[in-house]
Order: structure tokens, then sequence, then C-alpha cells
């Protein structure tokens, strides 16, 4: 099967996102370059780091303690237990366990980093991370434990811990010990040497990881927002003019006004076209272009931010494999990360509040434009006794206040740890994981929401809907019937939340950037 696949290279070209998805989802196998300057780049740190340690030379996490304790100095023949020690010590990991995907993209970015060749590792170590990638011997990795400086030391101590053969992994759908898999795939654990350990877990990988999955998964939710926004404004008779190329034109955001297309392209837009009746709609429908285009034009910012980290050493210290000098320093600090996460999440969390707008609007009467209240749809004397949509109304709202509540920006709150040596942290990590959960939350509140306006359709017989409308509920149908009398909903959810994540719904091409 793996031969069959396409195959990615590490080495000295750069890494972009779309690789980083297509290795996590076990979509391609990873090779390692050949390249014969790469090679010796990698080879030369290690020698360099093997002369130091023969030499007595001072170097941070090899011939000393780390953290705060730097000044205590490890004889040589200590050297490579302090490593393995290292492992075993960061093994305090809690919350939830990241998916394999995720944990395959950690891997990954993890390898891109390692492969710059300034960490100082023998090919095997990245021939083994190659490994795990292509055998989907995956680390078993909790979310929790990350301050995001010195880089993701707890968490990606467990890819260190899978390489000498502990801790769990996820194999072949079971969970199982790293030992009993590596010994399944015919692989010996590594016993790792001076430097190794430290330069696989010293770094930003596992929050470099989370937001690139993140990112892909914001701009598919942008697209699907604007689809949202054109059912919305069919079923309420909306104004197709407030997304007229002249608007944006002459307020030129490049993604605002992608937005606005995709709209226009949703709607059938025919320039000059007006409705009778209310001039403007309300925000939540002609604003959506401004609302929807923050996102799209923060990407170009949040892609360049990522590829850049991924492509980068991010450990300590760094090795100049050209003059052996060693060099220490902090480019395990995420704060670019964080940053990138703490904005992608608060642009998010304001479309999830944008949908929620546009669903409490299409179930209120005297906002919709004759729809029913709360979409009901039963006909006949006991329809006072259905409440349609109502309670899939709270929902939404309770899942957008939640989006919103996770906007507080995570890096705001640095935290002073490891014997104060740790004394300025990026928290970059849970800025990643709350984008993650935000995107979550907001994709929950986009697929009630498509529920709702399926429902609309029907209610009006499609009438006055184009083609997005149609195709969307459509494609719903084929599982959920329409709600005619009070049921239990959560079941519609989900399957519409999944079917939005397998890419099956017809939300339309994403173009972007």
């Amino acid at each position: 099967m793996l031969d069959k696949m396409s195959s990615l290279e590490i080495g000295p070209a750069p890494l972009t996102l779309q690789a980083v998805k297509t290795i996590a989802n076990g979509e391609a196998r990873v090779v390692l370059s050949e390249d014969p300057a790469w090679r010796r780049r990698i080879n030369a740190g290690v020698d360099h780091i093997a002369t130091h340690l023969r030499s007595g030379r001072t170097v941070y996490g090899v011939s000393t303690g780390v953290g705060d304790s730097c000044e205590t100095p490890v004889a040589e023949e200590l050297a490579a237990q302090m490593q393995q020690n290292l492992v075993r010590l960061h093994g305090c990991g809690t919350g939830r366990f990241l998916s394999e995907t995720e944990s395959a993209a950690v891997v990954t970015v993890r390898l891109a980093s390692l492969g710059q060749g300034w960490s100082a590792v023998r090919e095997v170590v990245l021939q083994r991370l190659a490994d795990l990638l292509n055998r989907r011997l995956l680390p078993r990795i909790p979310a929790e434990g990350s301050v995001g400086a010195s880089g993701d030391l707890t968490p990606l101590s467990y890819v260190a811990a899978t390489l000498v053969g502990e801790r769990d992994v996820y194999y072949k759908r079971s969970v199982v010990s790293a030992s009993v898999a590596l010994a399944a795939e015919g692989l010996t654990p590594l016993a790792l040497h001076p430097k190794e350990a430290l330069a696989l877990m010293n770094g930003t990988s596992v929050m470099t990881a989370l937001g690139c999955l993140a990112l892909d998964q914001a701009i598919r939710l942008s697209r699907l927002a604007a689809s949202l926004t054109a059912m919305a404004s069919d079923v309420t008779r909306g104004n197709p003019g407030h997304f007229d190329d002249r608007l944006f034109v002459a307020k030129p955001f490049p993604g605002q006004g992608a937005c606005a297309r995709w709209i226009r392209e949703d709607i059938g837009f025919v320039p000059g076209q007006t409705r009778t009746g209310r001039v403007q709609d309300r925000y939540s429908i002609r604003c959506a272009p401004h609302v929807i285009g923050v996102l799209l034009d923060a990407f170009p910012f949040f892609k360049q931010t990522l590829e850049t980290e991924l492509n980068s050493a991010n450990d300590n210290p760094l090795v100049d494999a050209e003059t052996g000098d060693v060099l220490h320093g902090g480019n395990f600090y995420g704060g670019h990360v964080g940053f990138a996460m703490d904005a992608l999440k608060t642009a998010v969390a304001s479309i999830a509040d944008l949908l929620d707008r546009q669903l409490a609007l299409i179930c209120t009467p005297s906002m919709n434009g004759g729809l029913p209240a709360n979409l009901v749809a039963r006909r006949g004397a006991d329809s006072v006794a259905h409440h349609g949509f109502k309670a899939m109304q709270i929902t939404a709202s309770a899942l957008t206040a939640e989006a919103l509540k996770l906007t507080m920006p995570a890096t705001s709150f640095s935290r002073s740890t490891e014997c104060h040596n740790q004394d300025k942290v990026s928290m970059g990590t849970i800025a990643a994981r709350d984008a993650l959960r935000v995107i979550e939350l907001t994709e929950t509140v986009a697929s009630i929401h498509l529920l709702a306006l399926c429902q609309a359709v029907d209610v009006r017989g499609g009438e006055g809907c184009h083609a997005r409308s149609l195709a969307l509920r459509e494609a719903v149908r084929t599982q959920i019937s329409s709600n005619t009398a009070d049921r239990a909903m959560d079941g519609d959810i989900q399957w519409t939340l999944t079917a939005l994540r397998e890419n099956t719904l017809p939300i339309g091409t994403i173009d972007w950037p």
C-alpha cells in the first residue's frame, strides 16, 4: 500500500501546510532526502557534539543539567543516561489524547524541524520518525502540560518515548505499548545519544502542528459560512444588492471581496438586482462578507507564520554545522504561533456569532420575511403543540457563547515556572488548542444553522432559492427528513457535522488565497 502512495520528501526544501495535512491524514509516505550536502549537514552536527563532549566543553543539556539546572555539570559517562531521564521526567501530560491525525501532524512537524540540520541528531532518528509516520505507529500524546517555552517539552516527550519503546501508541486502530508496536514492525527501540532527547522535546512542534490543522479547517468553515449566508438571504427574501461587487471595490480588502463573490455566485446575483420591501437587511446578512472576510484576509499571515515556524530550527542549543559553534538561544519560544492562534480563534468565533445571529433571524417571524416562528412546519390544529427549531437555536446560542468565551488571548497568561528559569513563556500550545475548540464549536453552530436553513427552504417550497440553497438542501435530505413534528435532533446535528468534516457537503469551491 505504501509503495503506491505519493512520497513527500524531508530535506533541504521547505514543507508546506498542505504537506503536513497530507502526511497527517496518511495520504502520502515520507522519505528522507538523498541530497549529499543535506546528509553531510545532519551528520556534521552530531560529530561536533561528540567532539565537544570529549573535550569537556560546556554544552547546555549535554554536559549540564537542563533548565535552572544549567549550572550543574554532567559527566560524559552520564550524558546518555540524562537523555533517557529527560524523556521519563516529562511523562506527566494530562487531558485528552491527541487524535491519530493530530499525533501524525506533530511527528511530521518535529521531523521537518530536526531536518533543518541545526539540532545535532543522527540520521537514524530522522528515519525512525519517518518510519512512525509511514507505518502509522503514532505516539499517544496528552494535550495538556505545555507552557509553550521551552517549547512543548511534555507533549513532545511522548514522541521521544515512542522512539525508545516506552509509553503507549496508536497502532492498527488500537492503543498498545510502544515496545509491542515497534517489535511488531521489526523496529528496535533507539538509545538516544547526547542532545537527541533535548532536540526531540525542546521545540514548538505541537502548537505548530495543531495550528496547521486548525487553519485548514478554518478556511473550509469560511466557505461554508458564505454558503449559509446565501441560503439565509434566499429564505428571508434578502436584498442581493448587498453583495454587489462595486461595494467591495470601494473597500478593497481581498478576502472580504472573495467572500462577497462566493455569495454572489451562490445567489445567482444579477447586477442591478434588488428586492421590494425593506431596503437593507440586518447586519448578520448584509455585513457577512465583512465578518467572514477578516478571517480570509488574515489567512496569508497565519499561513506565513506557521510555515516559517514549521521550517525552522526551534530547539536549544543549536549547532552550526559549518563551524561547530554551539548557539544557546530561545528559538523554542512559541510567541508567533501563539499570537496567530489567538487571532485565528477570534476571527472564527466571530463567524460563529454571525451564524448564530442569522439563525435567530430566520426563527423570528418579525424579521424572517414571513417564515413561521421557529420554522415550525407542522400543519393542522396540533401545530401549536410543536416548537420546531426553538431548542436548536438555544443550543447554537450556548455553543456560540462558549466559542466567544474562549477568545480570551491565551498568550496574555504567561507564567513564571521551573524555578523562575522559564519566567516568560508563550502559552502558544494552549492558544492552538483553544483555536481547535473554537473551530469545533463553530462547525457545530454551522451544522445546526444548515439544518434550520434546509427547513426554511422546505417551508418556502424552494421558491426564490438558488443553486447553492437547493444543492445543500438536497445533500442534507438524502439522510435527514424535514422536521414536521417535534423530535430529537442530536443525530441530525452529528450527521451534518460529520459530512462537513468529511468534505461531502456541496459548500462551493474554496479558491482562497
